[in-house]
C-alpha cells in the first residue's frame, strides 16, 4: 500500500474550514504537482512512439533500410562513372572491384537480380549451385563400384574396385549491356537501380534459363536435355505421350533407384502440363493433384511439378518431360553480376552505356538421378 504525504507547507487555517473540503484541496495541489514533475517523461514517451511510428512506416519504393556506403558508392558510379567518383566513394567499391574492369554490383543488388533470375529460370532453385575461383572445376563421377561375391572357406576371392572418371565444369561469360540517357542520370528522383536491375535480370536469365535446359555445352552451359548417360523411356506412339500416357508416365517414374524417386521432381512446359492434366487413372481418377495449400506445389506421382518455359512441346523426337533429382544438376558461378560504365561511346547521342556481365556454367553431374521421357519418331 502507497501512502501519500501532504506537503509539509499545508495547514488548515482556520477551524471553522470543512475538513473534508481541506483534503479536497490538498489533494488537487498534489495532483497538479505530480502532473508537473512528470511532464518530461510523458513528454519522452509520446517522442518515443513518434519515432517508433516513422521507423515502423514503410518508405517509397519499399525500402526501409538506410543504402550502405557501397551502396551509395554504386549508385554515384552508375550516374556519373568512374570519373565522377569522390575519394571516400571509390574506397567503398574498392573490394568489388572486377578484375576485367568495372564494378562488382553490391549485395543488395545481386540479390535483386537472383531474385527475379529464379524467376525466369527455377532451375536454379532445384540444381545445386556453387561458386568457384578458378577457371575451371573438376568432380570424380563413380563409374563402377566393389562388388562383393560369396565363397567358401578356402577358395579364391574375387578382386573388385571402383572406377571413376572426372567431370569438368566450365564458367562461360554472358553478357550484355543497356544504354541510359543523360537526363535519366542527371534525374536523382528517378529509380534507375531499379530499372537497370529489371532490365539486366530479364535479358539474363532468359539466357540462362535457355542454357541450363537446352545449351549444348559449346560457349554456353550444357542443358539437361543435351546431358549425355540420362535413362530415356520411349512413348509408344509417334508425337504423343503414348496410347497409355498414365502408364508411361509410371514408367518414367519408375525408371531411377527409389532414393532419387523420392526427392524427384517433373520439369514440362504449359503446354505439356496441360496435357498431363487431362490423364486419368483406370478409376478415372486424375494423376495430376492441385496443390492444396498457398506455396505448395502441384504433384505428379506425387511428386512436385516445375513448369518451365523452355522444355519443348510434345513433337515427334522430342523430350517434353524430364524427371529426376534436381541436385544432380550443377550450376557453377565464376563471376558474379559486374557493371562497367560507358559515358564515351554514344556521348554524341547524350546517351551512358552500361555494359553487364558474369561468368556461368551448368551440366549434369550425376545422370543416373535423372530420367527422359522421349516421344517417339513413327
Amino acid at each position: 500500500m502507497t501512502i501519500h504525504t501532504f506537503p509539509a507547507d499545508l495547514e488548515i487555517k482556520s477551524a471553522n474550514t470543512d475538513p473534508i473540503d481541506a483534503v479536497k484541496t490538498a489533494l488537487q495541489g498534489l495532483t497538479e504537482d505530480i502532473k508537473t514533475k512528470t511532464a518530461p517523461v510523458a513528454d519522452l514517451t509520446t517522442r518515443l512512439e513518434a519515432i517508433e511510428t516513422k521507423l515502423n512506416r514503410p518508405a517509397l519504393g519499399g525500402k526501409t533500410d538506410e543504402p550502405t556506403e557501397e551502396q551509395k558508392a554504386f549508385s554515384a558510379y552508375i550516374r556519373r562513372g568512374d570519373a565522377g567518383l569522390a575519394d571516400a566513394e571509390r574506397k567503398a567499391l574498392t573490394v568489388s572491384t572486377d578484375a576485367t574492369a568495372g564494378f562488382l554490383a553490391p549485395t543488395s543488388f545481386g540479390s535483386e537480380i537472383l531474385k527475379a533470375l529464379r524467376e525466369f529460370s527455377p532451375i536454379r532453385q532445384y540444381a545445386k549451385v556453387i561458386t568457384i575461383s578458378a577457371r575451371d572445376v573438376m568432380y570424380p563421377r563413380r563409374l563402377g563400384s566393389t562388388a562383393a561375391t560369396w565363397v567358401a572357406e578356402i577358395a579364391n576371392r574375387t578382386e573388385s574396385g571402383p572406377s571413376y572418371e572426372q567431370v569438368t565444369l566450365t564458367p562461360y561469360e554472358l553478357a550484355t549491356f543497356v544504354e541510359v540517357s543523360r537526363q535519366l542520370l542527371e534525374d536523382n528522383a528517378y529509380n534507375l537501380e531499379g530499372e537497370l536491375a529489371s532490365d539486366l535480370a530479364e535479358s539474363f536469365a532468359i539466357a540462362e534459363a535457355t542454357a541450363f535446359v537446352g545449351g549444348d555445352g559449346t560457349g554456353k552451359p550444357k542443358g539437361i536435355l543435351n546431358a549425355t548417360g540420362i535413362t530415356q523411356v520411349v512413348s509408344g506412339a509417334a508425337s504423343t505421350l503414348g496410347t497409355n500416357p498414365g502408364d508411361t508416365l509410371i514408367d518414367v517414374f519408375s525408371a531411377i533407384p527409389t532414393l532419387h524417386a523420392q526427392n524427384g521432381a517433373w520439369s514440362m512446359n504449359r503446354k505439356t502440363l496441360a496435357a498431363v492434366k487431362k490423364i486419368k487413372d483406370t478409376t478415372g481418377q486424375y494423376l495430376w493433384q492441385p496443390s492444396l495449400r498457398d506455396g505448395a506445389p502441384s504433384t505428379l506421382l506425387g511428386r512436385p511439378v516445375i513448369e518451365m518455359v523452355d522444355m519443348p512441346d510434345i513433337a515427334a523426337n522430342a523430350i517434353p518431360i524430364v524427371f529426376g533429382d534436381w541436385s544432380g544438376y550443377r550450376i557453377v558461378d565464376r563471376v558474379d553480376m559486374s557493371i562497367l560504365s560507358d559515358p564515351y561511346t554514344r556521348a554524341k547521342n547524350g546517351i551512358n552505356v552500361f555494359h553487364a556481365r558474369k561468368r556461368v556454367g551448368g551440366d549434369v553431374t550425376n545422370p543416373d538421378r535423372f530420367v527422359k521421357l522421349k516421344i517417339a519418331a513413327s
